[in-house]
């Protein structure tokens, strides 16, 4: 695998075009202004509504918090799109378990974002304590700057982080299981009044802002080179 590849993200409904394309467009948006080519975030949906629009309602979410809804059309969620796939987010619990049945391989890498989010957080919280190490180290010798060496090192490395975040999640769930296990899920607003869409947004934002603080706070700078996962 090219270390340097960017991270592949994947987010799952059930129509894919209310849920998952608002989690897609922004953890894309976010993800670009912290490691510009590092991601690359897209969506599907188990029983899609193949080449519909996001939902308006959806798209104005998308563009309050910065994101672009635009050229977007659902598609249907295959074991295709599931190859080569370093996360999948779902937005519910089900969703995680239709997943699975079309790839059980990706067992440790599929989440529901909510969950995936509270983790993040409890790592978040531990990285604050004295047993914290940095996510990235700079290489011996490295320069300040950027170029062409230094971002090929600097994917490198937040390819690295990516690709082995899964694992580390995983070992903090017992930490982060929610009181409620509905509160893993974000409602589905198709079909229904506004103010399910605002819940959407109420459930989905705050997850979608962990994972960017994430992001942000463990994004490799140049010079740096790809520790081991």
């Amino acid at each position: 695998m090219d270390t340097s590849a960017p991270v592949r993200i994947l987010t799952v409904c059930t129509g894919n075009i209310c849920r998952s394309p608002v989690a897609e467009r922004l953890l894309q948006a976010g993800l670009d202004q912290v490691v510009p080519g590092g991601f690359q975030v897209s969506s599907a949906g188990t029983r899609a509504l193949v080449g519909e629009p996001m939902q308006p309602i959806s798209a104005d979410i998308v563009r309050t918090f910065g994101g672009d809804p635009e050229g977007f059309a659902a598609r249907q969620l295959t074991p295709r799109i599931l190859r080569g796939v370093d996360l999948v987010l779902t937005m519910t619990s089900g969703h995680r378990g239709e997943v699975l049945q079309l790839d059980a391989s990706l067992l440790k890498r599929t989440f529901t974002i909510r969950e995936f989010a509270r983790m993040l957080d409890v790592l978040a919280q531990r990285a604050s304590g004295t047993d914290s190490r940095p996510a990235v180290e700079s290489s011996p010798g490295a320069l300040p700057g950027s170029n062409a060496s230094d971002d090929d090192a600097r994917l490198a490395a937040n390819a690295a982080l990516w690709r082995g975040l899964p694992a580390r999640a995983a070992g903090v769930r017992h930490l982060s299981l929610p009181a409620d296990s509905a509160d893993n899920d974000i409602v589905d607003p198709y079909r229904r009044a506004p103010e399910v869409y605002r819940e959407m947004e109420d459930q989905l934002a705050p997850a979608i802002v962990s994972i960017l603080r994430h992001a942000r706070l463990n994004a490799p700078v140049p010079g740096t080179a790809p520790q081991s996962p």
